[in-house]
C-alpha cells in the first residue's frame, strides 16, 4: 500500500506541465545524441550542468535522467545502420544489427531494438519502485575482490561471445587491456605509457577507438572492395516492422535480457555496458531454433536481447546513486554532481527527505520510456532513409560526422589523429579476420579491473588467497573457470567452429 502511495505521489509531480516538457525535451535530446556519433550522454550532460543553475531539482534530474536513458535508444540506431556505435553499450547491436540491415531488415532490426528497450526500461523501473532498499543490499556485499571477479567473468564471456578463433579473440582482449592502461596511475598518480604526448596522460577515449575501428575501418574495408562488391545500401528494405516469427525469436530473448540488465545495471562498474555484452552472451547460449540465421550474421536475438539488458542497466544503475549516493558510471556521477549543485546530498536519505524528488524521477521514467517509443518508432521509416543514400554521399557524410564527434570531445585535433590511427588498426584487424568486439571489452573493463585487484590486494595485505576465500569472489572466479573449461571441450570447440564458419 505504501508503494502505491508513493507511485501516486511520484505521477502527481511528473505530470505537472513543467516536468513532462523538462521529460520529452531530455528523451529527444538523448535520442539526437545517441544517433550522433561521438556525442555521448555523459558529454551533452556535462555541457548541461551550468544551465540547471536556473531550474528546480526536481525538472533538472528529470531532464539529465532523460537525456541518459534516450542515448540508450539513440545508440541503437547509428550501430544498426551504418555499424558505429553511438554508445559503448550498442557495441554489440551492431554484430548482429547491422547484419540485418545489410540483409534489408534494417526496420525489423530497429523496431525490434526499440519495443525491447521499451519493455525493458518499464520493467527496470518497476525494479527500481519496488527493489531499491533490497536491491543496494545486494551491492553492499561487493567489495574489490568481488568486482575484479565480476570483470574477470565478463572478459572471459567476451571471449565466448567472439565468432571465430578463440586464440584471436584472447589476443583482441589482451590488446584491449593493454591500451587501458594508457593512462595515469590511478594510486600513484604518475602517467604510463603516454610516451610524454599530454593527451595521453588521460588515456584514450572510448569513442575514438570505437569509431575508428567501427566507423572509419568500416569504410576503408569498403572502399578496398572492386566498386560492384561494394557495400551499398540502396538495396529494397523488406518492411519496417518484425516478422510473427521475429516476435517469437525476440520476446524470450528480451525477457531474458531485461532480467540480466536489471540485476547487473545495480553494481557499479559495469551497468549498461556490461549487461549488454552478458545479454549476447547468454543468447549464443542458447539453443537455436530450426532455420534460425546464426549469429554474426543477422539474428535478431542479437539485437533484442542486448538491447533490452542495456536499457534494464541504465534504469537500474540509478538505484546506487539514489539509495547509497555511489554513483556506479559516469553519468551517474555526473547525475550526484547535478543534485550536489542543488543542494542534495545524494544517499539513503534521499527517500525521506525529499519524497517528490525521488518518486517523481521514477515516475517520470516510465513516462520518458512512452515518449520515447512513441517518438522513436515512426522515426524508424525516417532512419531507413538513411540506407538510399548513394555510397558517395553516405561515407563521407559518416566520415564528417565522426571527425566532429570526435573534435568535439575535447576541442582538439589530436582525438581525430586517433581515430585516423585506430582506422588503420581497424582495417588491419578486418583483413586478419579479427573480431573488435573483444578488444573493446578488454579495453573498458581493463583499467577497473587493475583498479579492483589493487585495492582489493591493499585490503587483504597482498594476499592473493583472498579473491578465492570470499564466497561470492570465489564462485565468479569458478564460473569462469568452468567456462573456458566448456568452451575448450573438444565437442563444443567444433561446435562452436561449425556455427561460425560461415561468419569466418
Amino acid at each position: 500500500m505504501e508503494l502505491l502511495n508513493n507511485l501516486a505521489l511520484g505521477f502527481g509531480v511528473a505530470f505537472t506541465l513543467t516536468n513532462l516538457a523538462y521529460a520529452f525535451g531530455g528523451a529527444l535530446l538523448g535520442t539526437l545524441i545517441g544517433v550522433l556519433p561521438g556525442l555521448g550522454p555523459v558529454a551533452t550532460i556535462a555541457m548541461l550542468l551550468p544551465s540547471i543553475y536556473a531550474l528546480d531539482a526536481t525538472p533538472a534530474l528529470i531532464m539529465l535522467a532523460g537525456i541518459y536513458y534516450g542515448a540508450q535508444y539513440g545508440g541503437s540506431t547509428t550501430a544498426i545502420l551504418i555499424n558505429v556505435p553511438g554508445e559503448s553499450s550498442s557495441v554489440v547491436t551492431a554484430i548482429d544489427g547491422y547484419q540485418m540491415a545489410r540483409r534489408g531488415r534494417a526496420g525489423a532490426a530497429l523496431a525490434a531494438a526499440g519495443l525491447g528497450s521499451f519493455f525493458a526500461g518499464c520493467v527496470g523501473t518497476i525494479i527500481i519502485a519496488a527493489f531499491a532498499p533490497v536491491l543496494t543490499e545486494v551491492a553492499f556485499k561487493f567489495g574489490p575482490a568481488e568486482y575484479f571477479s565480476l570483470m574477470v567473468l565478463g572478459l572471459v564471456g567476451a571471449v565466448v561471445l567472439a565468432s571465430g578463433s578463440l586464440v584471436k579473440a584472447i589476443a583482441m582482449m589482451i590488446f584491449g587491456q593493454l591500451l587501458g592502461q594508457i593512462n595515469t596511475d590511478v594510486i600513484s598518480g604518475v602517467p604510463r605509457f603516454s610516451f610524454d604526448i599530454p593527451e595521453l596522460t588521460d588515456g584514450i577515449n572510448f569513442v575514438t577507438i570505437a569509431m575508428g575501428i567501427f566507423g572509419f575501418g568500416e569504410i576503408i574495408a569498403n572502399l578496398g572492395q572492386p566498386a560492384e562488391k561494394r557495400e551499398v545500401f540502396t538495396k529494397d528494405v523488406k518492411g519496417l516492422w518484425p516478422t510473427a516469427n521475429d516476435f517469437k525469436l525476440a520476446f524470450p530473448a528480451v525477457l531474458r535480457g531485461t532480467t540480466l540488465g536489471s540485476m547487473l545495471g545495480i553494481l557499479p562498474g559495469g551497468g549498461a555496458l556490461l549487461a549488454s555484452f552478458a545479454a549476447y552472451t547468454l543468447e549464443k547460449k542458447t539453443k537455436m531454433k530450426p532455420g534460425e540465421v546464426p549469429f554474426g550474421q543477422g539474428n535478431i536475438r542479437g539485437v533484442a536481447g542486448p538491447e533490452s539488458a542495456n536499457n534494464a542497466g541504465a534504469q537500474t544503475s540509478f538505484i546506487p546513486m539514489l539509495t547509497l549516493g555511489i554513483p556506479p558510471n559516469a553519468v551517474m556521477a555526473l547525475m550526484v554532481g547535478a543534485m550536489t549543485i542543488k543542494g542534495i546530498q545524494p544517499g539513503p536519505q534521499v527517500m525521506t527527505s525529499n519524497p517528490e524528488l525521488f518518486w517523481g524521477l521514477i515516475a517520470s521514467m516510465w513516462v520518458g520510456n512512452l515518449m520515447l517509443i512513441i517518438l522513436n518508432l515512426p522515426l524508424i521509416g525516417i532512419w531507413i532513409k538513411l540506407l538510399t543514400v548513394p555510397y558517395r554521399f553516405l561515407f563521407p557524410a559518416i566520415m564528417t560526422f565522426c571527425c566532429i564527434g570526435l573534435y568535439t570531445l575535447n576541442n582538439n585535433n589530436f582525438e581525430v589523429y586517433m581515430g585516423a590511427g585506430f582506422a588503420i588498426v581497424g582495417y588491419i584487424f578486418y583483413k586478419l579476420g579479427c573480431e573488435p568486439a573483444p578488444l573493446l571489452l578488454g579495453f573498458i573493463l581493463g583499467p577497473m579491473m587493475e583498479e579492483n585487484l589493487r585495492r582489493a590486494l591493499l585490503l587483504s595485505r597482498g594476499d592473493w588467497a583472498t579473491f578465492a576465500t570470499r564466497p561470492l569472489s570465489g564462485a565468479l572466479l569458478l564460473a569462469a573457470l568452468l567456462m573456458i573449461v566448456v568452451v575448450l571441450l573438444p565437442a563444443i570447440r567444433n561446435k562452436r567452429e561449425e556455427a561460425f564458419q560461415d561468419a569466418d
